[in-house]
């Protein structure tokens, strides 16, 4: 017999064919009566740029400033998946409700996708096979083939249909 799934993570990267992979979630929600917890992993900033910038900045005002935006960016980040989540939901309350949280982390995008996915006891990861995000991260097949690879849990990684066109978020 296989588990009940109850907690799905749905890890998006904001692009506009993202839409295709929250339809997949919110329909095996739906079907499961399960819940779903929406992820978005910012990436940090490549030691390599940081130390240029420390040296012309300093290091408090650096860290400062860094911290700073982060929470602006955060935030922001969290509204623009609220909006995505109301203009797909269509503000269907029975809808809003299969949505627990939305989360926002920063580091390492594989790291915090399976991180977040054992902190919830998630049975099923959903994801989108590739695009751009708004930040210039990007899921180009090799963040979804890295969560499969390393997931203990089954991952559902749903590509983008051949004849579809840019859905605007």
């Amino acid at each position: 017999m296989l588990p009940a799934i109850k907690n799905i993570l749905y890890a998006t990267d904001l692009s506009k064919n993202s839409a295709f992979a929250f339809r997949y979630a919110m329909s095996l929600a739906d079907s499961l009566d399960a819940k779903i917890t929406i992820v978005y992993i910012l990436p940090m900033i490549d030691s390599a740029m940081e130390v240029p910038i420390i040296s012309q900045m300093g290091e408090d005002q650096y860290y400062k400033l860094m911290e700073e935006r982060s929470r602006e960016t955060i935030e922001k980040i969290k509204e623009l998946l609220r909006e995505f989540t109301r203009r797909e939901l269509k503000n269907a309350k029975k809808h809003e409700e299969r949505v627990s949280s939305i989360l926002v982390h920063e580091g390492d995008t594989v790291n915090e996708i399976l991180k977040t996915a054992d902190k919830i006891n998630c049975e099923l990861i959903i994801m989108g096979a590739h695009g751009k995000g708004i930040l210039g991260h990007t899921f180009l097949g090799t963040i979804p083939d890295k969560v499969l690879r390393r997931s203990r849990i089954p991952v559902l990684v749903v590509p983008i249909p051949k004849d579809a066109t840019d859905i605007d978020l």
